[in-house]
């Protein structure tokens, strides 16, 4: 585990061997995020806080399966970079850490590319900035295609004090896998939703009633896509940026592609807002 403090004040922590997990986010001396220990200490469940990484695929394939030129391989839910080892770096700047996992073995048998993901958390006042760069190395051919996503679990004073703005009226609910109304989802995040959706703007907004705290996610092409998903009776609420919907590798809808050699920067911010 490690700590890093912003000369303001504000605080990450990291667990770089759990999946490159951030575990915590003091901001404004308030802890931002939503963190299960309990489940944590369970390595063979899948952690329920933080912020997990989602690669090289978001959401699920068809039966696991990523079919490509090169054969068929199994490829879970959210890829492997949440479950894998990362190596931490500090940023040059002092403002934050990088956080970096490489190809290896264990990933050439699920998807057959040579890359290098890095993670840069950036904290600035009220405020993180989250930079990812995505790398197709020398080693492998042919074009890589890949989504990236972020899973924050924010927490909140409640479920029922929680609320949405900045999405589009339409929705698809990743529970029917069916076209919804935005707003019929969002009146049920106490009894549990998962739906995707475009912003109707560039940032979106979690405002928690009870606390008058508000978390704005500022999104920035390609990784513009908004997943909202709750999981009752906790207090949290994931408020995700995607690249792509679920089977994306599989349908090629907003596929990413990287030609051996090419690297593309992924950004988003999360700005924190408190009152008075």
């Amino acid at each position: 585990m490690h700590v890093f403090e912003a000369p303001h004040g504000d605080r990450l922590q990291v667990v770089p061997e759990r999946g490159g997990l951030l575990t915590s986010w003091i901001c404004n001396a308030q802890e931002r995020l939503y963190f299960d220990s309990e489940r944590f200490a369970d390595p063979a469940k899948s952690v329920r806080g933080g912020i997990p990484v989602l690669f090289p695929i978001c959401g699920n394939l068809p039966g696991n399966r990523l079919d490509l030129p090169q054969g068929s391989y199994t490829l879970a839910q959210h890829g492997f970079a949440r479950d894998l080892p990362w190596q931490l770096q500090p940023l040059s700047d002092g403002s934050g850490i990088r956080l970096v996992l490489e190809s290896n073995p264990q990933t050439l048998a699920a998807f057959p590319f040579a890359f290098r993901l890095s993670l840069d958390y950036r904290l600035e006042p009220s405020a993180l900035e989250i930079l990812a760069t995505v790398e197709h190395t020398a080693g492998s051919e042919g074009p890589m295609p890949f989504s990236l996503g972020l899973h924050p679990y924010f927490a909140v004073s409640s479920l029922s004090a929680a609320s949405l703005e900045g999405l589009q009226e339409s929705c698809l609910d990743h529970l029917q896998m069916a076209p919804a109304s935005t707003a019929d989802q969002l009146a049920k995040l106490s009894e549990g939703v998962d739906l995707l959706a475009n912003p109707t703007g560039d940032a979106v907004r979690l405002v928690d009633a009870g606390s008058g705290q508000t978390i704005t996610l500022e999104l920035t092409a390609p990784l513009d896509l908004a997943v909202v998903w709750t999981e009752p009776p906790r207090p949290m609420v994931c408020l995700e940026p995607w690249t792509a919907p679920r089977g994306s590798l599989a349908t090629g809808d907003r596929c990413l592609q990287l030609d051996p050699g090419q690297a593309m920067q992924l950004r988003c911010r999360y700005v924190c807002s408190d009152p008075g």
